[in-house]
């Protein structure tokens, strides 16, 4: 009875086995096993091609920017005043090249050049001195002042100098702003200085002189740091050019302010700082002077964060820099020439240095 009574519990374990077995053995369900989506492939951006260099037919002859027109239209030279009063100018920003001399009151004065661009508004407007109608006559620039010394009115007129002039005659080419006093509120644009060229039937042409060099933009300069550049003007006014190694350019400050435009309100800016040292001498009793412009003399140029010792002399109608007698090409840009008495003092600073030229 026992061994009878066994089978039928083996037969049940052996069964048990069976079924589970089996169990094992089915597919499970796939609800929770489906395969991932293969990942996206990978988006190769293409290199971007370099901006091709835009190669211009023409360059201004003042400033060696390219440009898409000929510029063949005559040189304007205006005479820009630097009073404190006057200050900040409109228009200085657009000159190609500004030359800044000492006047009497020992302030100084701009014989701004303008040629590549067109300024809307540009003064205050002031008289004229004799070496400032030198400087028009050898670039073969047209004068636009507001009255002048007894010795510029010799000169233009012995020289026959095409000039505007606000006082005797040109005043319809001029308007006085009710921002300022007079007479720090004369101004003039080029559109009007145009008109008043057309309308006096004065010459428009350009008979450009020698062709300035200009040096190729990536060139890599040598000389002595010059990060900052300091000329100490008489009676503590002083003028100060920054280095912007990023826009490669100096960044003007004038009387340890930033020297702005009026009307854009954005900083002075120049590739080329020229400093020559020219003879100085008082004629009257009211300070008037003389000043050589012609040379040759001693100074420096400035470029790119570098400063070099040049003798400079006008040739060609231009004062140019030269080097062991090669002519020194210049950044193409603004240039603004300072105009020194051998006297006056002038530093170059790297960083926070100084260095006494």
């Amino acid at each position: 009875m026992t061994r009878m009574k066994g089978w039928p519990a083996v037969l049940i374990v052996c069964l048990a086995l069976i079924v589970l077995a089996a169990g094992c053995g089915q597919p499970q369900p796939t609800e929770d096993l489906e395969p991932e989506p293969p990942l996206p492939a990978p988006i190769i951006e293409p290199e971007p091609e370099p901006e091709p260099e835009i190669v211009y037919p023409y360059t201004y002859p003042l400033t060696g920017i390219g440009t898409e027109e000929e510029m063949a239209a005559r040189p304007i030279l205006v005479m820009i005043e630097n009073h404190r009063a006057a200050r900040p100018q409109s228009g200085l920003i657009d000159a190609d090249i500004v030359y800044e001399f000492l006047v009497e009151g020992e302030i100084t004065r701009f014989a701004a050049v303008f040629h590549s661009q067109q300024p809307e508004v540009i003064g205050p407007v002031r008289s004229l001195r004799p070496y400032f109608a030198q400087i028009a006559e050898g670039m073969d620039a047209m004068i636009v002042h507001a009255g002048y010394s007894p010795a510029a009115i010799e000169y233009v007129q012995k020289k026959k100098l095409d000039r505007l002039d606000e006082i005797y005659g040109g005043g319809a080419y001029f308007w006085r702003s009710k921002e300022r006093s007079k007479p720090h509120n004369l101004y003039t644009s080029m559109e009007l200085i145009r008109k008043g060229q057309e309308n006096r039937k004065l010459r428009t042409e350009w008979n450009q002189p020698e062709a300035i060099p200009f040096a190729d933009k990536d060139i890599v300069m040598t000389g002595e740091p010059a990060e900052k550049v300091r000329v100490n003007y008489l009676l503590g006014y002083h003028v100060e050019y920054e280095y912007d190694a990023e826009k490669e350019t100096y960044l003007r400050y004038m009387a340890g302010a930033p020297h702005v435009d009026k009307e854009s309100e954005e900083q002075i800016e120049a590739a080329n700082i020229m400093i020559i040292a020219a003879s100085h001498r008082v004629v009257d009793n009211v300070g008037r002077r003389e000043i050589d412009v012609y040379g040759p003399g001693k100074g420096w140029i400035a470029q790119k964060g570098k400063v070099r010792e040049i003798v400079w002399e006008q040739k060609d109608g231009i004062i140019r820099p030269y080097i062991n007698g090669e002519e020194v090409p210049l950044i193409p840009g603004k240039t603004w020439v300072q105009v020194i008495s051998p006297d006056l003092k002038v530093t170059f600073s790297a960083a926070d240095e100084n260095a006494d030229a």
